[in-house]
């Protein structure tokens, strides 16, 4: 096998795959496109619904200590004055007097030039301005008029909206410290220069956790998160050569907190974050008492003890998530004279779990696979296809990462056995056609 996904030609080939099959578009591309946002098609869909599904699954519902929640995206802006974004929130910007580009003034050194592909930014340094401060909130109005009074921010995070309901959580919920509150939704931030693809975009999903705890109890707890989501990650199939925990130095901690980790994935690239887990201490339930003049303290019946709680939280991207998997998925095998192109998504994420075959349309072979699509398709997601010499469907589905498919053929009229192939190995075995779905279920192994 050989293994193209640490090179930058690599990269190019799985953005390539990834609109070809289905999975990602270039946003409003009929119109030349938008920089920064992207639309992701019927695969790329699913893939992210899936790595959603197993997030909420494993933080939230298998949990007793975590509940959700789903915030609005535009909020009060005093939200925004509270937290420090409207002053904080902001980004160095250069600009380029020789081809009009703007850059962020801490990533020059990476960045390439648009009009010099071969050099970096910083080359250009004499035709380059001064570093400003911009602020990536992007500003809307609500209401009729456009003026100061009616002001708002679509949300850079998602972490605000649960702060700002840690007492409607409380009140209603009946969970006592430490307990959690997660959300999954769209955050925006306009990104100076968005690029690798999806890894930095200007609308993203991000899954958030604000966990509360005793402020005494803040380090044990920032130490079980940070280690519990790194260990999730792998349990998802991405690669520990490629995958790493990163603590951060004392300088590189944001203003508001006491300890930081990022989980760091080697993209093609270079290595970048997935998912930063913070002690964020009670800065942000302190702001907001501070502002909104709300009690947002927490009173403990049995220790008789009222205190803010601190906040461990542990803050994903989706979209870096999806894309880290297809990274790690993606590979290409020679077999025999033929290039195979595979996805080997973990059976949780992929998007489809399987799909079915008519070996020809002829002597009833479709009628039976149609028949087992319609009861597999119940359950799991699954694909029907009857187009093509069998081979090719095969690598459609490699291409797809589907982890199994079953071909009724000749033979299955004689003793009602179907034949299912292995994504992976590509080892093909006789089974009951009428366990095709037990078959999928022992496999897939995703309840």
């Amino acid at each position: 096998m050989v293994n193209e996904r640490m090179t930058n030609e690599a990269m190019d080939k799985l953005v390539s795959l990834c609109k070809r099959r289905g999975f990602i578009f270039p946003s409003s591309e009929i119109y030349g496109g938008l920089n920064g946002f992207w639309d992701y098609g019927p695969l790329g869909v699913e893939l992210k619904k899936n790595i959603k599904e197993a997030w909420w699954n494993d933080m939230v519902t298998a949990r007793i200590d975590m509940v959700g929640i789903d915030s609005a995206i535009i909020l009060n802006s005093r939200v925004w004055e509270a937290s420090g974004h409207v002053k904080g929130f902001t980004d160095p910007m250069v600009d380029c007097k020789e081809c009009g580009g703007r850059f962020r003034a801490d990533e020059i050194d990476t960045t390439p030039c648009p009009k010099h592909k071969e050099k970096m930014v910083c080359d250009c340094k004499d035709n380059l301005t001064e570093a400003r401060q911009f602020n990536m909130m992007f500003k809307t109005y609500v209401g009729a008029l456009e003026e100061a009074s009616s002001l708002a921010y679509l949300r850079p995070e998602t972490a605000q909206g649960i702060f700002l309901n840690f007492a409607n959580v409380l009140a209603t919920s009946r969970q006592k410290i430490p307990f959690g509150i997660a959300q999954i939704g769209k955050s925006f931030r306009n990104e100076i220069n968005p690029r690798n693809f999806t890894f930095r975009s200007r609308e993203f999903e991000q899954m958030e956790i604000e966990y509360f705890v005793h402020p005494s109890q803040a380090p044990e707890f920032y130490e079980y998160w940070r280690d519990m989501r790194y260990q999730w990650y792998l349990d998802l199939g991405l690669s520990k050569d490629h995958l790493h925990l990163r603590e951060h130095e004392k300088e590189e901690l944001a203003h508001y907190a006491a300890a930081c980790s990022d989980v760091e994935y080697d993209f093609p690239f270079g290595t970048s974050e997935l998912e930063g887990i913070a002690n964020r201490t009670d800065y942000d339930l302190k702001n907001h008492m501070e502002y909104s003049k709300k009690d947002l303290t927490y009173f403990d019946d049995e220790k008789r003890e009222r205190y803010i709680p601190y906040v461990i939280e542990p803050s994903a991207g989706v979209d870096r998530a999806a894309l880290a998997f297809l990274c790690e998925a993606y590979s290409e095998e020679q077999v025999r004279n033929d290039k195979r192109v595979v996805l080997r998504f973990h059976p949780r994420i992929a998007p489809l779990k399987a799909a079915i075959f008519p070996l020809v349309n002829r002597d009833g072979m479709p009628e039976r696979a149609k028949n087992i699509f319609d009861t597999v398709r119940k359950r799991y997601n699954v694909f029907y296809d009857d187009r093509g010499a069998i081979g090719r469907r095969y690598r459609r589905q490699d291409e797809a990462g589907t982890p199994f498919c079953f071909t009724v053929d000749g033979q299955t009229a004689e003793d009602g056995t179907v034949t299912v192939r292995d994504r992976d190995s590509m080892a093909q075995e006789r089974i009951s056609a009428e366990k095709v779905l037990d078959y999928l279920h022992d496999k897939l192994n995703i309840d």
